[in-house]
């Protein structure tokens, strides 16, 4: 096994910041879009991008915690019994700009469960998606709105996002159990995947 580190704590740190000027961009006043971290780690992405929003901006967008396990298309079919995590959204969604954030976009099945999810609380005015790495693998037609890092990745690799509050450091790693190295793209201008 492998391991490479392709975000370091500084690359994280800037790209946090980037994602809170892309949110805001389309928006006259700040406060506009409703940002939601997907449990575990989009969570802790999305506060931090929050602190960089009211630093910057004086403004305090509504946030809240999506947790998706039971709309999983194979919370069925699953061996061992989930871990269920709290899901906090004390705000109305009805016609609001959501932003869901979470770490790794892989197959796709984790955002259509959040979409699921987030219609049996209201109806959204639109619902975008941030993630930190898109690792490729699609298995249903979606992409990623705003992308820290495109790494391309063989079924045996694995991505490990870190964040300091639940693993005591900011990094983001390619765990490679196959031998092999493979090397990301930063989206400067975040952009669709393709």
């Amino acid at each position: 096994m492998k391991t490479s580190q392709i975000m370091s704590a500084e690359d994280l740190n800037r790209t946090f910041t980037r994602f809170a000027h892309q949110f805001l961009e389309p928006y006259d006043d700040p406060a506009s879009p409703a940002i939601i971290g997907m449990q575990t780690r989009g969570v802790h992405i999305g506060k931090r991008i929050l602190q960089v929003i009211r630093k910057e901006y004086q403004a305090e967008p509504d946030f809240g915690v999506l947790d998706v396990t039971f709309y999983r298309d194979d919370f069925r079919s699953r061996l061992k019994m989930p871990e269920v995590k709290i899901t906090d959204i004390p705000f109305d969604l009805f016609e609001r700009d959501v932003i869901l954030v979470d770490d790794v976009l892989y197959t796709g099945r984790t955002v259509r469960a959040a979409m699921d999810a987030l219609m049996d609380y209201g109806r959204p005015g639109s619902i975008r998606f941030c993630c930190m790495i898109d690792r490729g693998h699609r298995e249903l037609p979606v992409s990623a709105d705003y992308i820290g890092m495109t790494v391309p990745t063989h079924q045996d690799e694995e991505i490990m996002v870190k964040v300091k509050e639940l693993d005591g450091e900011d990094a983001v790693y390619l765990v490679d159990r196959g031998g092999t190295r493979k090397t990301g793209k930063s989206e400067k201008n975040g952009g669709a995947d393709g």
